[in-house]
Parts: C-alpha cells; structure tokens; sequence
C-alpha cells in the first residue's frame, strides 16, 4: 500500500522537475487568475449570516451620564451580497445604527422592536433579518455638581492627626452620577501620603480621589499643616452582649472595656463619651482560649480618634 502511494505521488510531481523560470512563472499566473475569479465570483453571490453592527447612542449628555458602559455593537443575522459584508468586516464606511435615548434615568432596556428601525435606516446595501440580542441593557443617573469643604483623613489606625490644615483650594466640586455623589463625605477626607513628625512650614500637594465615574474640578490641592494639640483619654465602657446563649450568666474578665478616645480641647464640653457603644458578639467565641474580642459599634460624633485598648475578653459561664 504504500510502495501504490509513493508510485502515485511521483507521477503527480513528475512533470514539475527539470522545469525553468519562466514555466513556474506561468504556472503562478494561472494560479494567481484562477484565484482572483473565484474570489470575485464568490463576492457577487448572496449570502445570509451573523454579524455584529455597531451602535451609537444619542441623549443629553449634560444631564445624564451611563453607570456601566453602554453596548457599541449588537449581534444581527442579515441577508447581502459578499461585498458588503467584506466592506463591513473591514469596517469600511459603515454608518452606525444611532439609538436615541428619551425617558432617562428610568430607561433600563431598549427593545429589539425599538431598535430594528434605527438597524434598517443604517445598514445600506444589507438586508436586516432579525436580531440576536432581544434586549439591550442600559443604566443612567442624574448628572450633578456638589461642592464639599475639605478635612484631614485620620491615621490608618483610627487616631487623629495633632494637625489643623489649610486647604488651596478651600472646596472641591464633584461631578458625576447622583447617587455617587450624594453619597460622598462632607467634609470630604484627605488623604496626607505620609504624616509629619513635626509641624509642616511647608506645603504638600496631595491628590484628590473618588469614584471612577466622578470628577474634580482640580487633580489636587496644596495643604499646610499647623500644629494643634489634641487631648487623649482613656475610658472604661461596659461592653454589650450579642448571641449568647439565653438563661445562662457569664463573668467577663475584664468586665469592661479600654477605649482610647481622641478630641480637640474646643470639644470638650461637648463630647458625648455616653455615645461610645462596645459589642462582645457570642459568634467570635475563640474556644481555644475563651475569648472575644471587642467590636466599636458606636462611637461619639465630636471624637477625632478611637481605638480600642483591651484586644480581647476572656469569659466563663457560672454554674
């Protein structure tokens, strides 16, 4: 069998040994015509397949903006001639299907019904069959402007900065969808990249950030530090229990709390330390050494810094 297979195999390319230039030279031309009036022939007939044809979306971009990207093509069987569908392969002069946007932000889809039209007005050359796709999801906010006062974010670990700042520019003005921006601090916290040992004679640039649909009026903003004291007090509070089993009593060691509370001395008068709320919850039960450890659920509005002073609450049920 394959002695029959080489024997057939050299007869094939025989007649191409020995041969000059100008014979192979031929022999590419044919085959390179032959090529071309497939191709060309192939291009004249009609074919119905899928395709994907771009979108572009018309509404009132001062009012609205889009919380998730809006599609920029959508899946369609059509019915056309190769040529067109090459041209629209290629993405040579092709005229998006331009989808208006009316009833925002309540407008959460756009129907196939609705956007077969704006399809059909489009595709020149093309025959719209059906779309792939029968819904097209959209999602929009109100596009609004709110100016905050600024504020030094506290440490990493909760404690306040012995600083009082001044800010260029003083406020910052935020743009972006409603909710976002509604929902963003005031006074807004700014992040220092690393705190001072001493008093800053200086200024520090220190960028501003936010959400990633929400813009600032400026990148940044220049602050001077100036030293401010700030009073630290270390108070007991008894803790609150949560979840633990019911009709039994425990002993708590220690029986209340160390908190580590923060305040600028103009606060005194006012700081509420009966706002400070600590939670021992029976769900964190460490049997390994019978503890729980403290969870701040409350703390005073005036406080600059809280933390924690006692890491963990060794409990034992009484009999």
């Amino acid at each position: 069998m394959l002695a029959r297979t080489s024997r057939l195999l050299r007869w094939f390319v025989s007649p191409f040994y020995g041969q000059e230039r100008s014979y192979w030279r031929a022999i590419t031309a044919c085959f390179l015509a032959a090529s071309t009036f497939w191709l060309l022939n192939a291009l004249n007939k009609t074919y119905t397949t899928r395709i994907t044809y771009p979108l572009t979306w018309r509404y009132n971009a001062q009012r609205y903006i889009p919380i998730r990207p809006l599609p920029t093509e959508v899946a369609v069987n059509v019915t056309g001639r190769g040529w067109k569908l090459l041209r629209k392969n290629l993405l040579l002069d092709i005229k998006p299907a331009e989808l208006q946007l009316r009833r925002l932000p309540g407008t959460r889809f756009v129907t196939g019904q609705a956007v077969r039209p704006a399809l059909q007005a489009a595709m020149e050359g093309l025959q719209f069959n059906y779309l792939l796709n029968d819904t097209l999801w959209v999602e929009f906010d109100r596009l609004i402007t709110r100016r905050v006062s600024l504020t030094l974010s506290p440490n990493a670990d909760g404690s306040a900065l012995p600083y009082a700042a001044v800010f260029t520019p003083e406020s910052i003005a935020f743009r972006g969808p409603a909710a976002m921006v509604s929902a963003l601090a005031s006074p807004y916290p700014v992040h220092l990249p690393q705190a001072p040992a001493g008093s800053s004679e200086g200024a520090i640039r220190v960028p501003i950030g936010g959400p990633a649909l929400v813009q600032t009026n400026v990148q940044d903003v220049r602050v001077r530090l100036q030293p401010r004291p700030l009073i630290t007090l270390a108070v007991r509070v008894v803790p609150e229990l949560r979840g633990f089993p019911a009709g039994r009593r425990f002993t708590l060691r220690p029986a209340r709390v160390r908190v580590q509370v923060q305040y600028f001395p103009e606060d005194t008068a006012r700081l509420e330390l009966s706002q400070l709320r600590v939670l021992l919850h029976y769900g964190q039960f460490q049997r390994a050494d019978s503890s729980l450890q403290p969870i701040l659920v409350q703390t005073p509005v005036l406080a600059r810094g809280i933390r924690i002073l006692t890491p963990a609450v060794r409990f034992s049920t009484l009999r």
